[in-house]
C-alpha cells in the first residue's frame, strides 16, 4: 500500500518535531528525520535559487526542453516526480502505515508545488509566535548570540510564502498553533487528528516520548528537552530579549509581518507589540549584537554585489564545460 503524504509546513524552530513525534506515535503514521528529498527535484526546473558546478540555468532549460517532448509535456515529468516521491515514502514506511509524514521546514520554498504535485496529500500548517521562533534560533543555533541573519530566508520570505500558500489552499489544509497544542492538548490535538482522518487516541500524548526522529537534519534539542507536553516554551522568548537592540529588532520584525499575516496565523499584532514593550531589558550582549548586525549587513551587501556582477556577465562566459 502506498501511504498518503502528510506535509507538515512551518518555519524552523516552530515545534514541528514535537508535532511530528505525536503524530508518528500513532501506528498509522510513518515518518523519518527531515527528508529534504523534494527540494532538489522541484528546483531542477528552476533557473533561480541554485548555484551549481554543472550550471543550473542551462540544466533547467535542458530539463524543461526534455519534458516538453514527452507525450504529456511537463505533466508527464511531474507525474514521474510524484511517483518517485511516493515510491520513496512507501519504501520508508512499514506495511501497516496509511500515511507518511514529511517534515522538512524549508519546504516553504516549494509549498505551491507540493499542492500541485500531490492532490491527495494532507497539509498541516504549524504556526508559532514569531518572537519565539527568533528566540529559539538565537538560543539553539546561536547559543545565545544574536545570530539570526543566516535564517533570514526562512524568517522573512519563508513566512510570506507559508501564509500565502495557506490562504490560497485553505480548503485543503489545516492550521494549528504551537501554543494551543502545548497549552490545551485535549482540545487542540483531536481536531488535528480528525482532519487527517486518524482516530485520536489520547495515549499518543504520552507515547510520543518514545518516538525517535533523530537524524542528521532532525531536531535533537527538542527531543531531549520535551518528553512531555508543556506550555513552558510559550513565554521563554522573553528571556532572550536582553537589550534594546533585540527588542527593536523583534518589533520591526512584527511590523514587517504585519496585521494581516499575523491574523491569518491567529495572532494579534497590537497585543504582541504591547507584550514586547513590557519586557524589561538591560545592556547585556548589546555591543556584540550591534557588531554582529553590522558584519552581516556588510557581508550581505558584498554578496549581493558579487551576484549582480555575475548575473550581468554574458551568458557565454558563465557556461561550464559540457553545457554548450
Amino acid at each position: 500500500m502506498t501511504p498518503t503524504p502528510i506535509f507538515l509546513l512551518s518555519l524552523p524552530r516552530s515545534g514541528s518535531t514535537l508535532v511530528q513525534r505525536v503524530l508518528a506515535a500513532d501506528p498509522a503514521v510513518a515518518t523519518t528525520p527531515e527528508p529534504w528529498v523534494l527540494l532538489p527535484q522541484i528546483y531542477a526546473m528552476r533557473e533561480e535559487g541554485v548555484l551549481s558546478e554543472y550550471g543550473q540555468i542551462p540544466a533547467s532549460r535542458a530539463i524543461r526542453g526534455f519534458a516538453a517532448r514527452l507525450p504529456g509535456g511537463e505533466d508527464d515529468y511531474r507525474s514521474a516526480l510524484r511517483a518517485f516521491a511516493l515510491g520513496l515514502y512507501a519504501s520508508a514506511s512499514p506495511p501497516a502505515a496509511r500515511f507518511f509524514l514529511d517534515k522538512t521546514p524549508r519546504y516553504h520554498f516549494i509549498a505551491e508545488d507540493l499542492f500541485d504535485l500531490f492532490p491527495d496529500a494532507r497539509f498541516v500548517f504549524l504556526w508559532r509566535d514569531p518572537r519565539a521562533v527568533v528566540a529559539s534560533i538565537v538560543e539553539t543555533w546561536g547559543r545565545g548570540r544574536w545570530k539570526v541573519e543566516p535564517w533570514r530566508p526562512d524568517l522573512f520570505g519563508g513566512l510570506d510564502r507559508l501564509v500565502a500558500a495557506f490562504e490560497r489552499h485553505r480548503d485543503r489544509a489545516v492550521a494549528v498553533r504551537f501554543e494551543d497544542l502545548v497549552a490545551d492538548p485535549p482540545g487542540a490535538w483531536p481536531s488535528l487528528f480528525d482532519h487527517l482522518g486518524i482516530v485520536f487516541d489520547e495515549r499518543v500524548l504520552e507515547a510520543f516520548a518514545d518516538v525517535d526522529v533523530e537524524g542528521r537534519m532532525g531536531d535533537r534539542t527538542g527531543r531531549l528537552r520535551y518528553a512531555t507536553l508543556s506550555a513552558e516554551p510559550v513565554t521563554r522568548w522573553r528571556a532572550t530579549v536582553t537589550n534594546p537592540f533585540r527588542k527593536r529588532w523583534l518589533r520591526d520584525y512584527l511590523d514587517r509581518i504585519g496585521v494581516h499575516r499575523l491574523a491569518t496565523m491567529g495572532y494579534d499584532l497590537d497585543a504582541m507589540q504591547r507584550e514586547l514593550d513590557a519586557v524589561p531589558v538591560g545592556m547585556r550582549s548589546l555591543g556584540s549584537d550591534l557588531a554582529r548586525s553590522a558584519y552581516w549587513r556588510a557581508t550581505t551587501r558584498r554578496r549581493e554585489a558579487a551576484l549582480e556582477r555575475w548575473t550581468r556577465r554574458p551568458a557565454s562566459s558563465r557556461r561550464t564545460k559540457g553545457s554548450s
